[in-house]
């Protein structure tokens, strides 16, 4: 489910479970782990997926198949995973390789910095358009990188974005011709960070960042039983569940 890549003192982290990259619980609690190792024992982190597609997001089908209390648990995993980035203890990196919609542009939010690769590829948080609400943390991040009118008109609306317009309005970073060029810039860039004086760097690192960790200040801000009342709920379900008929039948 993961391939990890040393570039001396830089680690990749490479999602690798086919098709999408679909993040289910075993590879959300494999990539928590992963960075947290990273995060000690290595000066940067690059975080990739397959080319042509991060990851698709969440992985619905399988998530459709569990209780209330087993969706309670996995909400709580995956809002861990979200701290873990923020709270990385070194730069981190996101090149985005592809396709990232939902759950996969989800995680960049909270990292440094995002490079994703530009013409057919799409990303964007089109959570309302399956019947769901993200959590009031996520769009907090969300607001921190693109402003509150900005992030309420793409939330909104669930809006699908090219990474021409996902840069103009600040939710990645950089563009890239090709998912090798996202994962050799976001190299190049951990390279040149490392290379400032490590206590200064990290020390400023630190304080731009106070912002985004006083997110997690508050239980509540991962929104467990608003995401389950929703979840949970005859429309969503029905939307889901036809969401998941129309993949299979492609």
């Amino acid at each position: 489910m993961l391939e990890i890549i040393d570039h001396g003192r830089i680690c990749e982290v490479q999602l690798n479970r086919a098709p999408a990259n679909a993040l289910n619980r075993e590879l959300i609690a494999k990539l928590t782990e992963q960075l947290l190792v990273a995060g000690r024992s290595c000066d940067a982190v690059v975080v990739s997926g397959r080319d042509g597609m991060f990851s698709a997001g969440l992985d619905v089908p399988s998530l459709l198949q569990e209780d209330r209390e087993a969706m309670a648990d996995f909400w709580r995993l995956f809002s861990k995973l979200l701290n873990t980035i923020a709270f990385m203890p070194v730069p981190t990196v996101f090149a985005l390789t592809g396709h990232c919609p939902a759950g996969g542009i989800v995680l960049s939010i909270f990292s440094d910095y995002s490079i994703m690769c530009g013409g057919k590829y799409k990303t964007g948080l089109n959570e309302t358009q399956v019947g769901l609400v993200v959590s009031p943390i996520i769009k907090n991040a969300l607001v921190r990188l693109t402003g509150p009118n900005t992030a309420a008109k793409i939330l909104v609306a669930g809006s699908i974005l090219s990474a021409e317009e996902a840069l103009a309005i600040g939710m990645i970073d950089e563009i890239a011709e090709d998912p090798k060029a996202a994962v050799k810039r976001s190299i190049e860039l951990c390279q040149q960070w490392i290379a400032l004086p490590s206590n200064a760097m990290l020390m400023t690192r630190a304080l731009v960042r106070q912002d985004l960790h006083a997110l997690f200040d508050h239980e509540h801000s991962i929104g467990v039983d608003a995401f389950l009342q929703l979840w949970f709920s005859e429309s969503t379900q029905r939307t889901l569940k036809e969401l998941v008929q129309r993949l299979q039948n492609k």
